[in-house]
């Protein structure tokens, strides 16, 4: 049995450290992207090209490109970053899920946090702010395509899946073996969540 003394020290500690979680996330602010982030949110992502199977990116994308797609994706859809003082820390997006009016209700959605400031409540910050910023211009559906490693190695884990299971989406599909990266083959999943309600008189959109 463990001693009544420890137990206490246990939940103070576990107190104090939800406590700092919370403190660190109201330093945390939101806000639309530009297109002059793209050098520091390059740097950010440029690790996780170069390092990880997080990303099928082969090659870091230059300044020029990188402008280049935030521009893109502000004509239709949202774009945020994350800034802990002037620093940025995280980004999320989302881009056409299938190039069909059909499918305009449903968006992919893509996360990236500074790999030094994981678990500081970033990414659920992030997610959060353009999870409403979805609905709010009348999106339903959330679609995530995620790397997937059979068993985990030094170049991707299953912290995304769990990161956004955490978050309410649940899996639908698995493709097997299907992304090459640094001479090992990994699987991609889908994983969704709805945000709205579906009727048979749907309103459009605002992109």
């Amino acid at each position: 049995m463990i001693p009544y003394a420890r137990i206490v020290g246990f939940l103070h500690v576990g107190e104090v450290e939800r406590k700092k979680k919370t403190e660190m996330e109201q330093k945390i602010t939101i806000r639309v992207a530009t297109p002059d982030d793209a050098p520091a949110l390059l740097e950010l992502y440029a690790p996780y090209v170069t390092q990880t199977a997080i990303t099928f990116e082969y090659e870091v994308p230059t300044v020029e490109e990188f402008r280049s797609r935030i521009a893109h994706t502000l004509e239709r859809y949202p774009y945020l970053v994350a800034e802990m003082g002037e620093t940025l820390v995280g980004y999320v997006y989302v881009s056409t899920f299938k190039d069909r009016p059909a499918y305009d209700w449903s968006v992919e959605t893509s996360i990236y946090v500074d790999q030094n400031k994981k678990r500081m409540g970033i990414g659920k910050k992030l997610h959060e702010a353009l999870e409403e910023e979805l609905r709010n211009r009348g999106f339903l559906n959330m679609n995530a395509c995620i790397a997937y490693p059979a068993q985990e190695d030094e170049y991707l884990t299953r912290n995304s899946v769990e990161f956004h299971a955490h978050l309410g989406y649940r899996m639908v599909g698995q493709f097997h073996q299907c992304g090459y990266k640094f001479h090992r083959w990994y699987d991609m999943v889908w994983m969704e969540k709805l945000i709205g309600e579906h009727t048979a008189d749907q309103q459009l959109p605002q992109f």
